[in-house]
């Protein structure tokens, strides 16, 4: 019977980094070991291009599933670790034919210690006569129904027959942090995750408006954030009163221009939230054309107030790629509860679909904004959310 006992990790795009490779391996060990923290008996090492696991008797069904959650992770696989001679590789290889109800296969070997006395080719051959020999199964070099793989290290070699596909990506915060506007729908928290992926550590600001917004609507916001915590390990939540900016735009600007005063009133103290907590750029859910503010004009005039880079992730998509990717995370469900936010709340009948920047700067005129952003800067308040296994149900 095979025996899958360690989990061998393959690196995604890790491997163009050149001199900071180190650095990318430390940092996606280090989050490798933090998703796996709570599984106990587990055993990790780590070489030049690879990460190993022991299970120790762990559940490997637990440990695929936290896997698939880490970000950098080309593949990985369960494998059974062998000493490294001929008779034991050949004996697993076997173990692994005999076991299977598929009718083709194929040898792959990877020869990582090349003080090993057999090439690769060889070590395929001699596998595959064993296989040849004792079982029913056919050769197929093209097409395999089966691919038995080899790697030859230099004490031990690690035999399986299953590459399960990673998360890809950079292992989250190896590029720097980033400050996420976040509300209570479904984009948001899917533009968090994509950030996480492309190895950016999320902070995230969030707007409320009460007694217009509710206390669901903000607990709503935090189970969000907790969510997609997980890929990261925590995600603070810097929560800002916006009800006093809200109704002045609504007493200065009326209808039309609300909207997208109200968004260059966010992008301004998002601006400042990220400067003080040395986030580098601005993050999103926006995607171009499905609000009127999100409109190529209209993203040109509201994002014309700050002078650090603004990052949206989920631009070019459309509604339903992004509902696809809420539900593979699991934030869709949570995402669609019925609790408004500060922009649903306050949603215009005839929203300006083409404002400009001197017609903005007409109605910011008109009233004293500066001080009311500076008062609710000094009112933040900051919650950490960080995810929890109990927590499968959120309140």
């Amino acid at each position: 019977m095979v025996n899958y006992d360690t989990v061998l990790i393959r690196f995604g795009e890790l491997s163009t980094k050149g001199k900071n490779r180190k650095d990318f391996i430390g940092r996606l060990y280090s989050n490798v070991k933090y998703m796996l923290r709570n599984i106990e008996g587990l055993e990790f090492r780590k070489t030049y291009d690879r990460i190993y696991v022991r299970l120790n008797g762990a559940d490997p069904e637990i440990v695929r599933e936290k896997l698939q959650k880490v970000f950098g992770i080309s593949s990985f696989s369960f494998t059974e670790r062998v000493d490294s001679n001929m008779e034991a590789i050949t004996g697993a290889c076997l173990r692994i034919a005999e076991e299977t109800d598929k009718k083709t296969f194929k040898m792959i070997t990877r020869r990582h210690d090349k003080s090993f006395p057999l090439r690769s080719d060889d070590i395929n051959r001699q596998c595959a006569a064993v296989i040849l020999k004792n079982t029913d199964l056919k050769v197929d070099v093209h097409e395999p129904e089966l691919s038995i793989r080899v790697e030859v290290q230099e004490n031990d070699t690690y035999i399986t027959s299953e590459k399960i596909k990673g998360a890809g990506g950079f292992p989250a915060g190896i590029n720097g942090k980033v400050l996420l506007m976040l509300s209570g729908g479904i984009d948001s928290p899917v533009a968090a995750y994509e950030l996480m992926k492309r190895g950016l550590r999320v902070e995230a600001v969030h707007f409320a408006s009460p007694p217009y917004t509710s206390e669901n609507a903000k607990q709503k916001v935090l189970d969000l954030a907790a969510m997609v915590s997980e890929y990261q390990g925590h995600l603070p939540v810097h929560l800002i009163n916006f009800t006093d900016i809200q109704l002045a735009i609504y007493k200065t600007a009326g209808d039309p221009y609300a909207v997208t005063l109200m968004r260059r009133m966010m992008f301004r103290l998002a601006q400042a939230v990220a400067e003080k907590y040395g986030c580098l750029a601005i993050g999103t859910g926006e995607s171009v054309g499905q609000v009127a503010s999100q409109t190529l004009e209209s993203i040109a005039c509201i994002n014309s107030v700050v002078t650090m880079p603004v990052l949206r992730p989920l631009i070019c998509m459309d509604k339903l790629e992004i509902i696809d990717i809420a539900k593979q995370i699991g934030t869709y469900e949570t995402s669609i509860l019925p609790f408004e936010d500060c922009c649903t709340i306050f949603d215009p009948k005839n929203p300006v679909t083409k404002p400009t920047t001197k017609k903005s700067e007409f109605f910011e005129a008109r009233f004293d904004w500066q001080p009311m952003l500076d008062k609710a800067l000094e009112e933040m308040q900051t919650v950490i959310t960080e995810y929890r296994e109990e927590q499968e149900e959120f309140l």
